[in-house]
């Protein structure tokens, strides 16, 4: 845990979200730091809001929705991908699990006052459809750990933690996307081995002697433990946080934030049109 929360002051971070080329409303990290399982050779994910001056919005030449630096920075292995405010507000406003996570991540690299509106209209984002999101993606890592030659237990800990996050978020709306902390709720007796063997080992650890069987049920117990959370949820149909997104982004994109003066991107910093998470 004390690994996890230092990376947020860990200066290769902060030096890599200083170096943005366009103003921030956050930055925070995701993926196994935020999972709660990373390994000691784990790479950073760090993800964020970028705000594209007004002048590369209605001008000819559009600055970048989506941009990407992916390096090593004094050894330690970094992913930053950041979207412009009014492509991540868009994804809000789908039925995406990613950009929930991102808004609400509680390891805070980069924050404003803004953040902090954004934060309490997550709630107005989500709508009983983002089962589909965490559905979809349980299946795609089940996939990939049941295919695999040699399995691994990263796949095995991602499929859990999607289902235990989307069940958690069909019963209460809250984001919660740490794996240890659901199951202080979800008590299943074999994660705290997996997340142990995640922890204390590598990236690509194995698991050597894994009952597929028993994990095969598993799976799908909880995938249908979250359909039927869905079915049940008193969550809306549609969000109902359009209106105060909007006015948020024109504030944003006109205001002191969107008129600072951004830097080219280099080599490093990119566009990377397509990304969605």
């Amino acid at each position: 845990m004390t690994a996890t929360i230092s990376i947020v002051t860990d200066e290769r971070v902060l030096a890599e979200v200083a170096a943005a080329p366009y103003s921030l409303v956050f930055a925070t990290i995701s993926g196994a730091h935020l999972y709660g399982f990373p390994s000691a050779d784990s790479d950073v994910d760090i993800r964020g809001v970028h705000v594209l001056p007004p002048q590369e919005v209605v001008g000819l030449d559009i600055g970048p929705e989506t941009m990407q630096v992916s390096h090593v920075r004094g050894g330690l292995e970094i992913d930053l991908v950041t979207h412009d405010v009014r492509k991540f507000f868009r994804l809000l406003l789908r039925r995406n699990g990613y950009v929930l996570e991102q808004v609400c991540s509680p390891l805070i690299v980069h924050t404003t006052p803004e953040h902090a509106e954004l934060k309490a209209l997550v709630r107005g984002c989500v709508t009983r459809h983002h089962a589909y999101h965490y559905l979809g993606f349980a299946a795609t890592e089940w996939r990939r750990f049941e295919n695999a030659h040699y399995r691994r237990v990263k796949p095995l800990l991602y499929v859990y933690r999607v289902l235990l996050t989307g069940i958690h978020l069909m019963r209460t709306g809250e984001v919660e996307s740490n794996l240890v902390r659901l199951n202080a709720e979800f008590r299943l007796p074999y994660l705290a081995e997996l997340v142990a063997r995640k922890v204390e080992g590598m990236e690509r650890a194995l698991l050597p002697h894994v009952d597929l069987a028993f994990h095969t049920a598993e799976y799908a117990r909880l995938g249908e433990e979250l359909q039927r959370a869905r079915d049940q949820s008193s969550l809306p149909e549609k969000p109902s946080a359009h209106e105060a997104l909007n006015e948020l982004l024109l504030r944003l994109r006109l205001g002191p934030i969107g008129r600072a003066c951004s830097r080219a991107p280099d080599d490093q910093h990119r566009p990377a049109p397509g990304l969605c998470c």
